[in-house]
């Protein structure tokens, strides 16, 4: 008889939220995180209970301050980490009140499309910067 070990799964709600300028905004994971130090777009785990949608709008009011107003389904990917299977439920937000900034004192920034490829993300993220760079250019 074997024992197989269960992969934990964790359903993580990513806004990618957009100014007027077409900047983007992104967070930095701090040292205690998974993938620390790497640089990704603002959300967290869906809690029990919660829809993608309220977990987002959740997790971006506690980690940087905004109120959503509207998102729309942008992507969905699964990352397997070796420790962990990651599935990101990827929103973009298309309205909001109030101004982004880090609530946790992790660092933040507006960054243009253009320069989002001088940024160290996970691996997980590389995906989603891929469809922005692709949708802008079509």
């Amino acid at each position: 008889m074997t024992t197989e070990t269960v992969k934990k799964s964790v359903l993580v709600a990513v806004g990618v939220v957009e100014n007027p300028r077409g900047e983007l905004f992104i967070c930095r994971r701090g040292a205690s995180q998974h993938q620390a130090y790497k640089w990704e777009f603002p959300g967290g785990k869906v809690e029990a209970g919660e829809t993608v949608p309220q977990a987002l709008a959740r997790e971006l009011a506690e980690e940087i301050g905004i109120e959503v107003l509207a998102c729309q389904p942008f992507m969905r990917i699964e990352h397997d980490y070796g420790d962990k299977l990651v599935i990101l439920d990827i929103r973009k937000v298309t309205a909001f009140n109030g101004t982004p900034h880090g609530l946790e004192g992790q660092p933040s920034r507006w960054v243009p499309l253009a320069e989002l490829h001088d940024y160290e993300f996970p691996a997980a993220n590389g995906p989603i910067v891929n469809k922005l760079r692709a949708d802008a250019e079509s």
